[in-house]
């Protein structure tokens, strides 16, 4: 059986390893298909991103951003300290 590239199959809450075993398929195998694509995660990555640099200049707190993009407050600090270093050349 194939995956389509791009499609993602779901793992419903199992590891890598344990549908690995469960299906009888390398655990290389299992990544491929249910990781989503480079390009889909840098994507969603800069948007989050994008919107904590909005919610910090709004006044929130970084506890505050965290709760509300259901992260946690290391990814907002980390957010907000990439995005007060200039750009990489």
């Amino acid at each position: 059986m194939t995956v389509p590239y791009g499609e993602r199959r779901p793992r419903n809450g199992r590891t890598i390893k344990e549908a690995a075993q469960l299906t009888g398929l390398t655990e290389q195998t299992i990544k491929r298909w249910t990781s989503e694509p480079r390009e889909t995660y840098i994507e969603r990555a800069h948007k989050r991103q994008q919107s904590i640099r909005e919610m910090r200049e709004r006044g929130m707190t970084m506890r505050a951003i965290a709760n509300q993009l259901n992260v946690s407050v290391g990814t907002v600090h980390y957010a907000i300290q990439k995005a007060s270093q200039p750009p990489r050349q």
